[in-house]
């Protein structure tokens, strides 16, 4: 029991601070396709309401403000200021040069006395800040600020150049972010795992998940190490390839073993079953995609297995014709929980079907007999069952071969790849690197 004290309102908020912190570092790190990007708040919301009220407001108020005569240079000087800004933002060390030219150009103190005189040329600052926007702005970016360039009124040409400045902020900070990777690379485990000790000191009752995960994972190596070798079959399981996992009733598994065992058990997570690890939480998100890039290469290999088991080799060294069924079988799959695999594989079984039939035809073959078309079906569709044979075999093979990916003296060659999954071969040691990055990373 926990003889801490209640946080304070301070300390709860330098928490979050801090987790924020160390989820983006670690995002960074992990997500090679992390950007930045612009607040996306849901049209319906308050929030989005009120922001977009305030906006109008201002941008309503500088065009009345431009449109007056003489006119009113408030707004527009409170707006050239953060262009200012933005524009000095976007420069680096070395621009030293441009930096002077920006400063002489939007001279605050000048251009505000100037607007007291009458003699605001707010055509000609405009005319400058383009240019600059021009030197300075990514590739992609090109299009837009030479759109800009079209404007005639004042108060739309100032709104669309600070939206445009918005963007080339993000770019700015999107290359920062993907220079500092190399360098976060190497410091991100010291960092993290300082940080993390900080949390835990704060909070110290905050691994009871991930104590609760390792025990439950420390319970079955035990039990596997005490069991019979597994059936040939599925001899590469987890638990027969975990370091550590010695036979003997009384033996103690490695804290290896353990951890690995506790690592695979991340891909049959159930939905809803229990929070995931603290360890674990800034990674759920890439665990639980590939768990449902496991569940889906699963189906697709077991749907082209019965296929292949049914019609026979000649069939299936048709050119193209595994391609075709893998590519149908996947299409259907996209984007489904395993949930819903069962009417999906009532499509695939009739897609399938009609691919047979139609290579028959095409090679010159008889067509299926009703029952074999039945049986062709009937097979497909029973792999919805977890208990499938095939399925089963199937899931075992690839948790093998990811267990690979997972121990750290593990070695994650072809040679090692399962027979009878060389279709979706590709896409499996794809996963396999996606999830052997992410649990070392985590390990470390």
């Amino acid at each position: 029991v926990s003889t801490a004290s209640p946080l304070s309102t301070d300390e709860l908020q330098q928490i979050t601070d801090d987790i924020s912190k160390l989820t983006i570092v670690h995002e960074i790190v992990l997500n090679s396709d992390f950007k930045l990007q612009a607040d996306s708040l849901s049209p319906k919301s308050l929030e989005n309401r009120v922001k977009e009220t305030l906006h109008k407001a201002f941008w309503d108020s500088l065009e009345e403000q431009l449109s007056a005569s003489p006119p009113d240079y408030t707004r527009a000087i409170q707006l050239l200021e953060e262009i200012k800004e933005a524009l000095l933002s976007l420069l680096l060390p070395r621009h030293n040069q441009l930096r002077s030219q920006i400063e002489e150009a939007l001279d605050m103190e000048l251009i505000r006395q100037e607007a007291e005189h009458g003699a605001l040329d707010i055509r000609s600052l405009t005319a400058y800040v383009l240019g600059t926007m021009a030197r300075l702005c990514a590739p992609i970016r090109d299009e837009e600020v030479r759109g800009l360039q079209s404007l005639t009124d004042p108060a739309q040409l100032l709104r669309e150049i600070f939206r445009v400045l918005g963007l080339m902020k993000m770019d700015m900070l999107n290359f920062t972010i993907q220079s500092l990777r190399t360098h976060l690379q190497d410091h991100t485990i010291q960092y993290e795992r300082k940080k993390f000790q900080e949390l835990l000191d704060k909070l110290p009752n905050s691994l009871d998940r991930t104590r609760e995960w390792l025990c439950q994972a420390a319970a079955e190596v035990s039990a596997s190490s005490s069991q019979p070798p597994p059936h040939p079959a599925v001899r590469g399981s987890p638990a027969a390839r975990s370091p550590g996992a010695v036979s003997g009733s009384a033996a103690v598994p490695s804290l290896t073993s353990v951890l690995n065992r506790g690592y695979m058990n991340l891909l049959c997570w159930q939905p809803g079953q229990k929070e995931y690890p603290e360890t674990l939480v800034m990674d759920q998100a890439r665990l639980q995609e590939v768990q449902a890039q496991v569940n889906q290469l699963t189906v697709i290999a077991a749907v082209l297995l019965v296929t292949s088991g049914v019609c026979g080799s000649t069939l299936c060294g048709s050119p193209g014709f595994v391609a075709r069924l893998k590519r149908v079988t996947k299409v259907l799959l996209e984007g489904l929980s395993c949930t819903r695999y069962g009417e999906a594989l009532e499509e695939i079984s009739d897609q399938v079907l009609q691919e047979v039939c139609r290579t028959l035809s095409q090679l010159g073959y008889a067509a299926f007999t009703t029952d074999k078309c039945a049986s062709l079906k009937g097979q497909i569709k029973n792999i919805a069952d977890k208990g499938n044979a095939v399925r089963h075999v199937i899931e075992q093979r690839i948790h093998s071969f990811l267990s690979l990916f997972v121990s750290p003296d593990g070695q994650n060659s072809q040679k090692d790849f399962p027979k009878g999954l060389d279709p979706i071969q590709e896409e499996l040691l794809e996963v396999g690197r996606r999830f052997g990055s992410v649990i070392h990373h985590n390990r470390q």
